[in-house]
């Protein structure tokens, strides 16, 4: 007990490996345990203690390293938090886009430092805002943009070449037109395209298996939008992030963080082998490929993947495709705390819980965060919940002294325990995905779908078998329950977009509508870059659903497998 040796020698680890087996006979059994199983959401045992034995095979220098250097488990930026904090990108997105408009200018007087803008359903699928597949969704969760007037009116007044903008446009088909909406807009305004920073998130799952609407493109079409951003930015948007692998969206539907990690990895890989053959070095597009995670309940476990995300990264990009640019190696992200686990019971409750979510992001090495409104799962924020998420990001980045020492958890024997767990599943999973011919495959089969769903089924009958405990819904409930918060009513949008779609149909020129309508399916039978012929074709005024009707038309429409 009184051993003097270092603490990971052999024979201290003979030692401790003695000790461990006596303290498990002789003291812990004096204590009934509260539980039969520990186990992390993912399913990984939790040991009743962790000791150097646990993390005794690591390698320091191979397997940690040092912030800013290989393989960036402790953090992608030398400095990290001591140098540059996190950014405070708060989503923001309703109705018609001046009212949109009003939210972004409030946040970012609030002291928000980026814009994280959030589309409504029919601007996500790539619809109008009067198509009647979707015009009862029209500025419901989140903004309505049909038009580059609409764009213009977004950004009014925000100076994009100053300001980092996020542009959550999931899938690719919304994507093509918005992202080349902005562009366009930004070059009407004089503003050079390398001024531009910011993020699409532009996920091709996200359109095939999460957030399916009607009629979508299939798999191999919507992934090749996908990649034609990327390209396009690569070329000539040089500080933009042209995509988002949303794995966010994937735990929001029902994956673990295990299946979060490696299907965002495993997109990311085949974007980079097509972009590849496509004539890019990696080194020229790999550095601008961003990450979304979801800051979920577990806290170490969320922590853990984030560190077990960037050292396979790292591995990947190394190992597999030879990158040489420090930049390529390292694995940035955003995370957004987790919707799913917000709570329409007792949701000032929702406070707490997305603080210790974003907690985890920032001791993870997050590179910008949005924390949840208390009533998100009610209605869409309210000026009082967005502002009191962003207080709550200001508190944890000034008050609790978290940003003071770099990676505070690192050499923790649980955390790198369960990093190296979760990696060695990982990667597991990778080459299981490998298997089936990749990402795009694994799609079109259907297994994605089916591995989602099954995880959103066994998590949902945890919750209602009181397994997993849930403060307000299985436990500690309020009968009779009484909202303390006002809800948020979204403003009519339907009639406003409407109106300004009528106006812009008639004084807009139907040539230069028909030409570009033309361009966009030429590029199509010639499988060249859509996004170029986009970027100039919403110039004319071309409406995002005239966009789709094109792209539809030429690669037809898909029907996901259902189980």
């Amino acid at each position: 007990m009184k051993s003097k040796k270092g603490l990971f020698n052999p024979d201290s680890i003979q030692e401790i490996r003695n000790e461990t087996k006596r303290w498990e006979k002789e003291v812990y059994p004096r204590e009934k345990e509260r539980l039969e199983v520990f186990e992390t959401l993912s399913g990984i045992p939790i040991e009743a203690i962790y000791t150097p034995e646990d993390t005794a095979k690591m390698d320091y220098l191979r397997d940690l390293g040092f912030p800013g250097e290989e393989p960036f488990i402790r953090g992608v930026h030398p400095t990290m938090y001591r140098g540059r904090t996190w950014t405070q990108r708060q989503l923001a997105g309703y109705g018609p886009p001046e009212e949109t408009n009003k939210r972004y200018k409030f946040l970012l007087k609030q002291g928000a430092n980026g814009i994280n803008g959030v589309f409504d359903y029919p601007t996500l699928r790539g619809y109008d805002s009067t198509d009647p597949e979707a015009y009862a969704d029209a500025g419901r969760g989140g903004v309505a943009i049909d038009t580059i007037e609409d764009m213009r009116i977004l950004l009014d007044g925000i100076p994009i070449d100053q300001v980092s903008s996020s542009m959550v446009t999931c899938q690719p088909i919304g994507n093509i037109s918005v992202q080349s909406m902005y562009f366009a807009n930004a070059e009407a305004h004089s503003i050079p395209f390398n001024k531009l920073t910011g993020t699409s998130q532009n996920d091709f799952l996200m359109e095939t298996v999460v957030a399916i609407a009607p009629e979508v493109l299939p798999p191999k079409a919507s992934f090749k939008l996908s990649c034609d951003a990327i390209e396009y930015c690569t070329k000539y948007v040089p500080r933009w992030n042209p995509v988002s692998f949303a794995g966010y969206n994937y735990r929001e539907a029902g994956c673990t963080a295990i299946q979060e990690v490696a299907f965002v990895i495993a997109n990311a890989i085949a974007c980079s082998e097509e972009l590849i053959r496509r004539g890019l070095d990696v080194d020229r597009f790999a550095s601008r490929l961003s990450f979304f995670f979801s800051g979920h309940n577990d806290f170490f476990e969320e922590i853990a993947k984030y560190r077990a995300a960037r050292r396979t990264w790292y591995r990947v990009m190394r190992e597999r495709f030879g990158a040489k640019d420090p930049r390529s190696l390292a694995l940035r992200f955003h995370v957004q705390t987790a919707g799913v686990a917000l709570t329409a019971q007792q949701p000032l409750n929702n406070i707490a819980r997305a603080a210790y979510h974003a907690l985890s992001a920032v001791l993870g090495g997050a590179q910008s965060v949005h924390i949840d409104a208390y009533d998100e799962a009610l209605c869409t924020p309210t000026e009082l919940s967005s502002l009191t998420a962003l207080r709550t990001q200001q508190v944890l980045q000034l008050e609790t002294r978290v940003t003071h020492t770099i990676d505070p958890l690192g050499g923790s024997y649980f955390v790198e325990s369960l990093t190296n767990q979760l990696e060695e599943k990982i990667v597991a999973l990778l080459n299981e995905i490998e298997g089936m011919g990749g990402i795009v495959r694994a799609v079109e089969k259907g297994w994605i779908h089916k591995a989602i769903s099954s995880e959103a089924y066994e998590y949902q009958k945890a919750i209602e078998s009181g397994e997993m405990p849930i403060v307000g819904v299985n436990c500690y409930r309020i009968e009779d329950e009484k909202l303390p918060i006002e809800l948020f009513q979204v403003p009519e949008t339907l009639e406003i977009q409407r109106a300004k779609l009528e106006r812009i149909k008639k004084e807009r020129s139907s040539t230069n509508v028909q030409k570009a309508s033309d361009a966009i399916l030429r590029c199509c039978e010639k499988d060249g870059n859509l996004m170029e012929v986009v970027v100039e074709g919403v110039k004319a005024y071309v409406t995002e659903g005239e966009v789709t009707k094109v792209l539809k038309r030429y690669y037809g429409i898909w029907n996901p497998p259902l189980f």
